[in-house]
């Protein structure tokens, strides 16, 4: 490491990070374990300080959660049900030092297909907030990260909060995750989702995600406008493999392509029945 700065002004941040060549840490549990047995003289910019980048809570538009804050902060917070799959998602993230220090940030800009907070936020229609000396922009999570290890982050670009909207604060949220053990293990296959239900009791709109099957997680989007109108109960016996389609796993140590496919499979099927039970 050339330099580290731990700023606690966020025109200082911004106006660091305007010139170039700096690595952003926000937390650093996916950045130092990278890095065990080289040096790689990086300056490095720590953004943990920046109270602009903390919190969780209600805005006139729904839900901000910054950047900067830790996964245990998300299983803390009171939150309402269609959260309760992201308050599941951050208690498979690593241990308790782990979600100690791990932040919402981190994991979205670190960009893993196997991150478990994405699918989670995804079915939340979490848009990202960018800030840079040049002024601010959202996006929709699903247009931030972009594929492996890729996200739309321009050079001097800092990813200061979270936000989800109101309209997806409403119904009930659950996460399932497939690794090799309950936990400290990298997911083999995520599913996270959503459901509302209209006054009629039949689905009014459901948002699932799938992670670790594709480069990002992603949503699906035919199965979820199959789902609207049906009884809750009826919504597991939909899926078929149509729906499933942009799903394009990979094979490594962790399972071959068709198990990978298998498991999103049944995880799909128990989401949607897990959120039939609680909507």
């Amino acid at each position: 490491m050339s330099r580290y700065l731990r700023p606690r002004d966020l025109d200082e941040a911004l106006r660091t990070l305007a010139d170039g060549g700096w690595t952003v840490l926000a937390g650093g549990t996916d950045h130092y374990p990278a890095r065990v047995t080289h040096d790689t003289g990086e300056d490095i910019l720590d953004v943990t300080a920046l109270d602009a980048l903390q919190g969780i809570g209600r805005t006139g538009a729904g839900l901000r959660i910054g950047a900067a804050a830790t996964w245990r902060s998300v299983i803390d917070a009171e939150l309402p049900a269609a959260c309760d799959g992201l308050k599941a998602a951050a208690r498979e993230i690593g241990g308790a030092q782990i979600q100690n220090r791990g932040t919402i940030g981190g994991n979205l800009c670190n960009a893993s297909p196997a991150a478990d907070g994405v699918p989670a936020l995804l079915s939340l229609d979490a848009e990202v907030e960018l800030v840079s000396a040049g002024g601010t922009r959202r996006l929709p999570l699903d247009r931030f990260v972009l594929g492996n290890r890729k996200t739309a982050l321009e050079p001097g670009e800092l990813l200061a909060a979270v936000h989800l909207p109101e309209a997806a604060l409403d119904g009930a949220g659950r996460f399932l995750k497939l690794g090799a053990r309950r936990y400290l293990v990298i997911s083999i296959v995520m599913v996270a989702g959503t459901m509302r239900l209209a006054a009629d009791g039949t689905i009014a709109g459901t948002r699932l995600a799938v992670g670790a099957c594709t480069a990002a997680a992603l949503r699906l989007g035919a199965l979820e406008t199959a789902l609207v109108g049906l009884s809750p109960k009826e919504a597991a016996d939909r899926l078929d493999d149509g729906h499933l389609a942009a799903l394009a796993p990979i094979a490594d140590v962790r399972g071959d392509a068709p198990y990978r496919m298998d498991t999103a499979r049944t995880l799909v099927r128990r989401c949607l029945a897990d959120l039939a039970e609680a909507a």
